[in-house]
């Protein structure tokens, strides 16, 4: 449709231009022969003379033959210009249609590619779906053996007096691999229902320093690592679900331990703002750098553990860290460097939550 109206448009253009082109010669002749005729009625016939008249050829000269050459020339002069217009007309129509062909083409590869990529965006969230349910399944059937031989190892425990030092050491390994893991398999299974949304949060006023307490009493329960309180009194309780803000809790102090040298004190900071409350988690350990902080939340990421000596992650803490804060309507962040010492630059994670009116029993801190 379009094209055949660029095709009568072009068709009309050029007829306009023929017909300009026949203005151009017929004037000038038509306006030669008025001229003439004027001339000669005028000289010969009203006289009744006919003969050589300088009037006669001057003004036949100037009106009947300048004028309309004048006449002519200017014609050819506007042709021309409409000659131009008319080619660039031409040549816009034809950019026109080629970039509507080139369009319609682009759209069609283009609606293809959304189709393809629709597709390929179903069969993932299929497969994650999949991948899901899988993780689901093997942890739900690896939870179950688990908890019986933890069971196991616990009864074997209470027997360690009447054992050799070397199986005594042997089930002490046994036991801590087998609580790793268990621990391992339940972050999983939270990470899995997490993601898929099915995550049951049971939010409340939360105490945030017994919590802090409770959490530096089950990590450290010999004292092993000093613990420095830079805490604010009389706190506001979160609105939060304390069993995962103190699982969030005791990830972020489990790697500060790991990076930490050991003796190093670990800085446990609270601060009120507002609505929210900051708990701050700082270590004396290498730091992270800028490249670092980048990635240092996703899934499976793994810090650079130059000269750490103790057992590895699995990149799933942080992430499932940062993931329950925003679950609860908080944020967790890094910052590094914390101190200006070039072998221990340190790392400082903040635990940022939203606080409630009411007012849980928060019990008084005893500082390591």
């Amino acid at each position: 449709m379009i094209d055949s109206k660029q095709h009568a448009s072009a068709q009309e253009r050029a007829l306009f231009l023929r017909r300009v082109n026949q203005v151009r010669f017929a004037l000038p002749l038509l306006l030669y022969i008025v001229v003439v005729a004027y001339e000669v009625q005028e000289h010969w016939i009203k006289k009744q003379t006919i003969g050589f008249d300088i009037n006669l050829t001057a003004e036949v000269l100037f009106f009947g033959i300048m004028g309309p050459t004048a006449v002519f020339l200017v014609l050819s002069y506007i042709l021309r210009l409409l000659q131009r217009e008319v080619a660039t007309a031409n040549e816009l129509e034809a950019l026109n249609r080629n970039l509507e062909v080139v369009v319609a083409e682009r759209t069609e590869t283009l609606a293809l590619r959304n189709a393809e990529l629709a597709a390929a965006n179903t069969e993932l969230q299929q497969v994650d779906q999949m991948k899901s349910d899988f993780v689901s399944l093997v942890s739900h059937e690896l939870r179950a053996p688990l908890t019986t031989l933890n069971g196991g190892l616990e009864l074997a425990l209470q027997e360690v007096s009447e054992m050799s030092p070397q199986s005594r050491r042997i089930l002490e390994v046994m036991t801590r691999e087998s609580a790793r893991l268990t621990q391992l398999v339940q972050t999983i299974l939270d990470v899995s229902q997490l993601d898929a949304g099915k995550l049951s949060l049971n939010l409340g006023p939360v105490a945030v320093m017994p919590l802090l307490q409770r959490s530096v009493d089950v990590l450290f329960p010999r004292k092993e690592r000093p613990i420095i309180w830079q805490t604010t009194r009389h706190l506001p309780p979160l609105w939060a679900d304390e069993t995962y803000v103190e699982e969030i809790v005791r990830n972020l102090l489990h790697n500060a331990q790991r990076y930490s040298p050991p003796g190093t004190p670990i800085v446990i900071e609270t601060e009120s703002a507002g609505d929210w409350v900051n708990i701050s988690i700082i270590d004396r350990g290498p730091g992270i750098p800028l490249a670092q902080q980048k990635h240092i939340f996703d899934r499976f990421y793994r810090r650079a553990e130059r000269d750490r000596v103790t057992d590895p992650g699995w990149g799933l803490g942080l992430y499932f860290a940062r993931a329950l804060a925003e679950e609860q309507g908080g944020a967790l962040t890094v910052t590094s460097p914390v101190y200006e010492a070039a072998d221990a630059p340190g790392a400082r994670f903040t635990l940022k939550l939203p606080v409630t009116a009411e007012v849980p029993d928060d019990g008084e801190v005893v500082a390591n």
